[in-house]
Parts: structure tokens; C-alpha cells; sequence
């Protein structure tokens, strides 16, 4: 592989221009601003405790006590040894926040057209089209950085397996190895297992493909290399991925113990997420040309229609005053869709929609197959209950499955699929594989097909849907019809936005069919009409209004009244914030205090049992045994404020006189709803007999323990009881890490109350502690340290080989 100057130059001048672009986009990043993010603000209040905790001692934490009464960080940003594989990918990620992201979609997506062997400018137009598709960029406006960091690697790991089917067994194996590794790396596995589907479609071609012509052999080495790369990736990220599977058991994404309901209703024991709660957010069958039409269902639930639109009219027709009109017309709920609420429309772009159409007719093979298989399999799964039988199928046999929400978020696939079989279509166009006339019948098709239905709907789109959805319930019919009027308009307007962009993308086609315009005029003329295409959709909804101060995002809550008040008390507690401040920035109160709400998509399950049957339920009994002294709630004047006069706490620890021992996990929670915690402890009959408990304990006025020294994941406590007692912990019991100790000696301890830690503590005078000490983290260390040894000196042979393969001989 001899690299010149002359051969890489087109490269670096791409790689330069994907950089360029990237910041020119979100170019409020050259002064110094970032973009606010909602998840990333709530993020951030999450986090605060554990990064808080790693500045100040020089080591990291792995449970964070700020949110949710506790859990661990393993989701929440943790850090971990020897994790070289992170190294990479924050080198590769240089430029600021977001344009790291945009410039990853470019430049993966270009790497995967080049091993298809496109030549590098339509390889860089692909790149284009991929990284500038509208829900790329809306999930970077709201601040889905995960799942963005996974979809830009996606392009890449299948760069890698496509490599090694082309025979290139060395470069292909690393290439895999290292791709599918920051892939993981990235950390939204939903988004990695949405790829892993796309990979068994595009395995299952190559499969029939390699059985037709006799090469069966070199496909199983294929498959046995890119094998053995998985298994090293998985390595890289072992830690990670150890303590995310251990973790996840105990969390809501893993099967709860309880057979009941927090209304009494039976539940359904099974592991995984709720079918309801998986299938909230399903693509209307109708919502599919969202890909085709931006507009087609209204776009955002939010739209900004202006001061012309009959939304504004109406308004004040009924009285409202312009400057109350105008602030409704600037978050009009243009949307009429099936889904809960829509940030913006999932636009692929009218052009390379219609490139994927004469795709369709051009592309042969197993690339057009794959390619076919999985945009089809990934809409169908978007559907989710609007295509019950294929996602009921998927959630009660297809492993996995049912740990991910959201299913319309799998539309990422096609987001990829598309772009590369219309890239193709280009491809052939260039070529000399089909005749002239052949090339002008599949264009023919395709107008026919793309203009011929945004046509359709111009003509019939009044026939065809009401423009109403179940939120335009109770809403005044005056504006129910301006509503209407909008959204029938925006449909109008973007339907022959569509329909001008096929015609002037079809007369490209045409023009160079008749020998008009050369291949470097098309392509640029479709980089202007795909960067038109789609950037102007893409501003609408993330531009420099999204930008703020560094110092905002940074910090993004600011102390009120309550939280100095509350800061003031320097002993340790919790807090519970049901303000509408609270409500709606649920993360807010962690960034401050150790408090009992949080935002994250993972609880631990017997937190959330007892958030759903006793907490929202305000039994103050569970809160006192949670150590809760204030509850901030809003004066008069809608003011945040702290009280104290809800609860009586424990405080961090407590004797109890009796141990009340129940069957099953359904009476332990329930047997919350009258228990006196300061006395009296619940706990499972199993657990009762394990630990040679007794049912009831001497507890005289002198007792005491109390907590000397806290850190998030080393509790310290003294206890001094003239008999043998049994304390209870205001801590969520999380067996998996946590370990206790007496008197330095580690000793054995219990869950009771549902979802706390209790420990039999001999009498006299002792120093109990507990420590967060997961020994996951240690062995998934190791396992990542050898793993990236091991492809380091694989990177090494593999280069050594390379250079003696291509070194002329003397």
C-alpha cells in the first residue's frame, strides 16, 4: 500500500472540508459558546456529586448518593482504569461540542463508501447527505450525545466487516476491532444493538450470495475473523459492559421481584421493559413519508408559524393579545402524528430519496439486498404497536429486545441505508454496467414514483387526512380549524418543496444522460441541492439561538432561597423537591443536595417500587426511613421553600426493637404502608434465616450510632449499645459493590425494609463502615488491559506485515 502524496491529498482535503464544515454549522462554538442541551442539563445534575467527588480526592466513585437515594455511576459517566479504548475516541473527537459529533458522522460514513469502493467524491457527497439527515441533527440539539456518538460509528464498524468480505482479512479484522470498539464505547447500546440487526440483514446477503457462487468457505472465515474482532471490542469496553449487565438486573430494565402493581393489580413477571412503555413512542404507518415530505405530519409538536398564520389570526379573533398570540404561533403544536410529542420530523431529504428509488432499478446484488433488508426492517420496527404482530414478535423472542423504548428511534438504520443505495445509484449512473436507455427507463420509474406521489398528495391530501389529532381535544373549535389551516398549509408548501427537488434532481440525471454535464457537474450540482435539501430543514430546528454561554451550560442551575437554605445544614440528609421547578428539571435538586429525585432512564428497581407505592403516595413513614428532612415546596407566590414539617427522620442509622419477618417481596413493600420504621424492620423470611436474626432486640435510651464521616462510597459510623442490636441504614442496599465492615473486619449484611441495608452489630463500643468496593470494576479492568495489549501488538504485526507486503524488492 504505497501512499503518495497524490493519493492521499483528496483525502486530507475531504478530511479538511468535513472539519471545516462541521464548525461552520455549529460555528457559535469559535466564540466560545455551547450549545444547551435539555438531557445533557440534566445530566450534568446527576453527575455533579461524582465529578465533584474526583476533583477533590484524585480518584473516581463509582455510587453517586445525590440522586434517587443512591445508585451507581455506571451510567452516569464513570471513568475506569485502563480504558484506552475512551483515549481514542476523545483524540478523534477534537473538535468542540457538537461539531465532534457532525464531523464523526462525515467522516465514518465517508470511510464506509470508500471500502465499497466509491470514488471519493461521491464518497464525500454520501457523507454529506448522511451527516446533515434532520434526526442526526435534532438528537444533538436536545442533547442525545450518546446515541449520536454510537450512530457515527456505526458507518465504521460495518467499514471494517464489508473490508474483511472483500478479502482484506488483516486490515478488515483491526478496522473491526477498533470501530466496533469506540462503537461500544460510545455507551447507548440501544443504538449498538439496532446496528447489530443491520449487520445480521447484511450477513444474511452475503450468506446467499457466497452459497450461489461456491465461496462458502471464505465466508465462514469471514464471519469466524469478524468474530474473534467482536470478542476483542467487547474486551476493550469490558469494564464498562460488565458492570452496565450486573447493574442492569438490579435496575427497572431488569425483572422486579414484586407479582403486584402499585394500584393492587397483578403484574406481569417478566425481564425486560413493559411492551406499553417500550411501543410509547411508535411511527405512524402515514408518518413514513415524514422521510420523503418534512412537513407532511406538521414537523415539531413546537412550530413556529409567524404572525401570518391562521393560528395567530385566531387568537386574536378570541381575544388574546398580539404579543400572547404571537408567543403561541412561535410553538404552534403543528404535529397531528400518532407519537406522544415530536421534537422535528425524521426528513432522510426529498433528493436522496429519490436517488434510493433509481437505486432501486440501477444497484444489483447483494449490496442492493442488505441495503433494502435493513431500511425495511427498521421501518417496520418503528411502526412498533401501529405493526403489532412483527413487534410482538420482537419483544417476546428476539433477545434483548424488550430492554430498549422508543422503537421509532430504530429509523437510524434506514438513515443509514438510504444514503449508501442512493450514493450506488450515482455509482452505476457513472458506469458503463447498463446501457444508456436502460439508465433513462430506471429514471423515468423513478420520477414517476417520487414526483408522481408527492403529486398524489397535492391533489388528494384533503381527502386523504383530517389534520386532527387526540390533542386538539377541548381546544376551542375556532382554533381547531386555524390549526387545521396550518398544517394544511405546511403540508401544501413542503409536498411541492418535495416535488421541485425531484424534478431538478431527475433533470440532473437527464442532462447527463445526454451528455450535457460531466460527473464532476452532477456532483456538485447535487451537493448543492442535497446541502439545500437538507440543511435548510436542519436550521429550523438547531441553530445558534440553541447556543448560550459556556458558563450556562456549565453550570446550568443556579442556588435559589431553598437550596442556601438548605446548604446551611451541614448535617447529612435527603431531600425531596416537589416544587414545579423540581417537577420539571427533576435533576435540579441532585445538582444541590442528596436528594430523592433524579433523571435517568435506569433506576434501581427497589427505588423505583418504592418512588411508585409509597413515596407518590406520601407515606411519610418511607421518607423518614430515608433520612428525608426537608421537602421543598412553593409559598404563595409560587417561590420554592423548604419545609421540615412532613417528616420526622431517622437520621443516617438507627436501632430498631423488632424484626417483623414476611414471605414474599409483595408483603415487604406492603407492609411499609403501616410500619412504624423507627422501631421496627421488615425483612424477607429467607434472608431472616440465612443471617440467624433475631425477631426482636433490646434497645435501651443510651443506644446510639451515628454516621462521623461520609464520602459517596466510604461510610463511617459509631456505635455504642450496651447489647447486641440490629441497626438499620437510611442506604439503598445494593449488594454487588457495597461491603461491611466492623471494627475493620468485613462482615455480612441484610436487606430489609424493601430496599435499605440493616447489619446485627455486637454490643458495646464499634466503628462500622461501608465501602464501595465492586469488584467488577477491578476484574473488567484487567480484561480491558489485556485487551488493548493485545491489539496493540496485533496493530504492530499487522503494520509490519503490511510494510513487507508492499515493500519493492531490492
Amino acid at each position: 500500500m504505497n501512499l503518495n502524496l497524490k493519493r492521499v491529498l483528496p483525502h486530507l482535503l475531504v478530511l479538511i472540508g468535513f472539519v471545516v464544515l462541521s464548525l461552520a454549522y455549529f460555528s457559535p462554538v469559535l466564540q466560545g459558546k455551547k450549545i444547551f442541551q435539555s438531557d445533557i442539563m440534566h445530566y450534568k445534575g446527576m453527575a455533579k456529586q461524582q465529578i465533584d467527588f474526583a476533583k477533590a480526592e484524585g480518584e473516581e466513585t463509582y455510587w453517586t448518593n445525590s440522586a434517587f437515594g443512591g445508585m451507581p455511576t455506571y451510567q452516569l459517566g464513570a471513568k475506569y482504569p485502563h480504558n484506552y479504548i475512551k483515549k481514542l475516541d476523545l483524540t478523534i473527537r477534537f473538535l468542540p461540542r457538537p461539531a465532534d459529533y457532525l464531523f464523526l458522522y462525515f467522516i465514518g460514513f465517508y470511510i464506509l463508501l470508500l471500502c465499497l469502493k466509491v470514488d471519493f467524491k461521491l464518497a464525500a457527497l454520501g457523507a454529506l447527505t448522511f451527516g446533515f439527515s434532520t434526526y442526526l441533527i435534532i438528537i444533538l440539539g436536545v442533547g442525545h450525545n450518546a446515541k449520536a456518538h454510537a450512530i457515527a460509528y456505526m458507518p465504521l464498524v460495518l467499514s471494517g466487516i464489508i473490508l474483511t468480505f472483500r478479502s482484506y482479512y488483516i486490515w478488515g479484522f483491526l478496522l473491526t476491532t477498533v470501530a466496533l470498539g469506540l462503537e461500544i464505547v460510545a455507551n447507548h447500546y440501544q443504538m449498538t444493538y439496532y446496528l447489530l440487526l443491520l449487520v445480521l440483514v447484511l450477513g444474511l446477503a452475503y450468506l446467499v450470495d457466497a452459497y450461489r457462487k461456491k465461496q462458502l468457505p471464505h465466508f465462514l472465515k469471514s464471519v469466524g475473523m469478524l468474530s474473534i474482532a467482536a470478542v476483542l471490542a467487547v474486551g476493550l469496553n469490558a469494564t464498562n459492559i460488565m458492570a452496565t449487565q450486573e447493574y442492569v438486573k438490579e435496575s427497572t430494565r431488569g425483572q422486579s421481584d414484586l407479582t403486584i402493581n402499585a394500584d393492587g393489580s397483578p403484574k406481569e413477571v417478566k425481564d425486560g421493559l413493559d411492551p406499553s412503555y417500550i411501543t410509547e413512542y411508535s411511527y405512524g404507518l402515514a408518518e413514513s413519508f415524514n422521510l420523503f415530505i418534512p412537513k407532511f405530519m406538521g414537523g415539531g409538536s413546537g412550530e413556529d408559524i409567524g404572525k401570518d398564520s391562521e393560528t395567530y389570526k385566531a387568537y386574536v379573533a378570541l381575544g388574546a393579545s398580539p404579543i400572547d398570540a404571537i408567543e403561541v404561533s412561535r410553538n404552534a403544536p403543528m404535529y397531528w402524528g400518532d407519537q406522544t410529542i415530536v421534537e422535528a420530523p425524521a426528513y432522510v431529504g426529498a433528493v436522496i430519496i429519490f436517488l434510493f428509488v433509481l437505486g432501486l432499478f440501477l444497484v444489483k446484488g447483494r449490496l442492493k439486498w442488505w441495503l433494502v433488508g435493513g431500511t425495511l426492517l427498521s421501518l417496520f420496527l418503528s411502526y412498533g404497536k401501529n405493526f403489532g404482530f412483527l413487534t410482538d414478535f420482537f419483544i417476546e423472542y428476539v433477545p434483548l429486545y424488550n430492554k430498549f423504548r422508543a422503537v421509532s428511534s430504530i429509523q437510524v438504520v434506514l438513515e443509514l441505508c438510504i444514503p449508501v443505495l442512493g450514493i450506488f445509484a450515482l455509482v452505476r449512473l457513472f458506469n458503463d454496467f447498463e446501457k444508456r436507455d436502460e439508465k433513462l427507463k430506471a429514471l423515468l420509474y423513478s420520477v414517476i414514483i417520487t414526483a408522481g406521489l408527492a403529486i398524489f398528495f397535492l391533489l388528494c391530501h384533503s381527502f386523504l387526512f383530517d389534520f386532527i389529532t387526540d390533542n386538539d381535544k377541548g381546544i376551542p373549535q375556532p382554533l381547531v380549524e386555524a390549526l387545521i389551516a396550518d398544517r394544511k398549509g405546511l403540508f401544501v408548501s413542503d409536498t411541492i418543496r418535495t416535488l421541485v427537488l425531484v424534478v431538478l434532481s431527475a433533470g440532473v440525471i437527464y442532462y447527463f444522460l445526454k451528455e450535457k454535464l460531466s460527473e464532476t457537474i452532477v456532483v456538485l450540482l447535487f451537493a448543492v441541492l442535497i446541502l439545500f435539501d437538507l440543511v435548510v430543514i436542519d436550521r429550523a430546528y438547531v441553530n445558534t439561538d440553541n447556543f448560550v454561554s459556556a458558563r450556562q451550560v456549565d453550570k446550568p442551575y443556579q442556588a435559589n432561597g431553598a437550596d442556601k437554605l438548605i446548604q446551611s445544614d451541614k448535617s447529612h440528609f435527603r431531600v425531596f423537591d416537589v416544587s414545579r421547578e423540581g417537577q420539571s428539571r427533576p435533576a435540579r435538586a441532585a445538582y444541590f443536595h442528596n436528594s430523592l429525585n433524579g433523571y435517568h432512564a435506569a433506576k434501581l428497581n427497589r427505588y423505583n417500587a418504592l418512588m411508585d407505592f409509597h413515596i407518590y403516595k406520601n407515606n411519610t413513614e418511607v421518607l423518614n426511613m430515608l433520612n428525608t428532612k426537608y421537602i421543598i415546596t412553593e409559598d404563595q407566590s409560587g417561590r420554592p421553600v423548604p419545609t421540615t414539617q412532613y417528616t420526622e427522620p431517622n437520621g443516617n442509622a438507627w436501632f430498631v426493637s423488632k424484626i417483623k419477618v414476611v414471605k414474599t417481596a409483595n408483603e415487604e413493600i406492603l407492609a411499609l404502608d403501616s410500619l412504624n420504621t423507627k422501631n421496627d424492620a421488615i425483612i424477607l423470611k429467607s434472608n431472616f434465616q440465612e443471617f440467624n436474626l433475631k425477631p426482636k432486640y433490646t434497645v435501651d435510651s443510651l443506644s446510639t450510632i451515628s454516621l462521623k464521616t461520609f464520602k459517596p462510597n466510604h461510610l463511617e459510623y459509631e456505635s455504642n449499645n450496651s447489647n447486641e442490636g440490629f441497626a438499620v441504614f437510611s442506604e439503598l442496599y445494593y449488594y454487588k459493590g457495597w461491603n461491611a465492615y466492623i471494627d475493620g473486619e468485613v462482615v455480612p449484611h441484610t436487606r430489609v425494609n424493601y430496599a435499605l441495608r440493616g447489619l446485627e452489630i455486637p454490643k458495646g463500643k464499634h466503628t462500622i463502615e461501608f465501602k464501595f468496593e465492586p469488584k467488577v470494576v477491578e476484574n473488567g479492568s484487567k480484561i480491558a488491559l489485556a485487551s488493548s495489549a493485545l491489539l496493540g501488538i496485533l496493530l504492530l504485526l499487522g503494520g509490519f506485515y503490511q510494510f513487507k507486503k508492499t515493500k519493492p524488492d531490492a
